[in-house]
């Protein structure tokens, strides 16, 4: 069956065009976007999403495309064409399209894209189980990262480094050696002294949507918590590290630029703060 996508208006085989090549979207990456999860069919998370993309929109004065309650429609609509039960559901906005120049004109029409696709249901639990690899790279991007922006050119290249070096993830490195996040994750430590760690969600770092519930959902373990960034050697000698990402919410990192974390095994805090995670999805959604 071809995959289905929603174009400014339209709902048409993925393969179709569908996008004028005067899109700022294409020609400048003038737009945001959001991904959420797909569990059994049901959006996870879904107004938490829509919320952040909102925030978004009007940090970059981009105006909604349609209302939360007709974008929901869109999505679900998406979601069943596809026959989506398990995977993710991404949606683009972008400023619209105009003659190229750097300026923009007030009143262009925003364009909206949405698409779908399944995902293997059993890869969170094998990543619960065994963990990934990450490397560090120096963090390019610019200095608006709270916005989730389609600008994702510096992520794309430090991605593919970790995948030309065999491994799942790279954490990004400020020039004061503190990591700021992944290439599509946030990052988390267990330090040395037991202590759960997150960087502040401020202009350096995109506020993860499961960052935020976690977060939320922290005060009712038997963890101690603090939003502090940590550098790299912390890392190094924390008990455990992970990553979260709407993807598959938890990612335990048993390897840092091939040396071990802990005792190179998925640690007790990032699997009960998974299962903990699992259980408010099961909840709330």
């Amino acid at each position: 069956m071809s995959r289905i996508a929603y174009v400014d208006g339209v709902y048409q085989p993925i393969d179709l065009p569908g996008i004028q090549v005067e899109d700022r979207g294409y020609q400048f990456a003038d737009g945001v976007y959001e991904v959420c999860a797909v569990h059994h069919g049901q959006l996870l998370d879904e107004d938490a999403h829509l919320a952040r993309l909102a925030r978004s929109l009007a940090e970059l004065s981009i105006p909604a495309p349609m209302s939360d309650g007709a974008l929901k429609i869109v999505l679900r609509e998406t979601i069943t064409r596809n026959r989506v039960s398990d995977g993710i559901v991404y949606m683009q906005i972008t400023r619209g399209v105009a003659r190229r120049e750097h300026g923009y004109a007030s009143g262009l029409k925003p364009v909206l894209v949405v698409t779908a696709r399944a995902t293997d249901p059993n890869r969170r639990a094998a990543v619960l189980e065994h963990g990934i690899s990450v490397v560090t790279v120096p963090d390019q991007r610019w200095a608006r990262c709270d916005i989730k922006s389609i600008s994702l050119l510096p992520n794309v290249l430090a991605r593919q480094e970790a995948v030309e070096k065999g491994v799942q993830e790279a954490w990004q490195v400020d020039t004061e050696g503190l990591v700021t996040e992944g290439a599509a994750t946030n990052a988390w430590i267990v330090d040395a002294n037991g202590v759960l760690r997150t960087r502040p969600a401020d202009g350096g770092i995109l506020n993860g949507i499961v960052r935020q519930i976690l977060m939320s959902l922290i005060g009712d373990m038997d963890v101690s918590f603090e939003e502090r960034a940590f550098s790299v050697s912390e890392a190094l000698s924390a008990r455990e590290c992970f990553s979260t990402a709407s993807t598959l919410a938890v990612f335990p990192v048993v390897q840092i630029d091939a040396k071990k974390v802990g005792d190179g095994r998925p640690g007790p805090i990032s699997q009960a703060i998974a299962a903990r995670y699992i259980q408010h999805s099961l909840i709330e959604n």
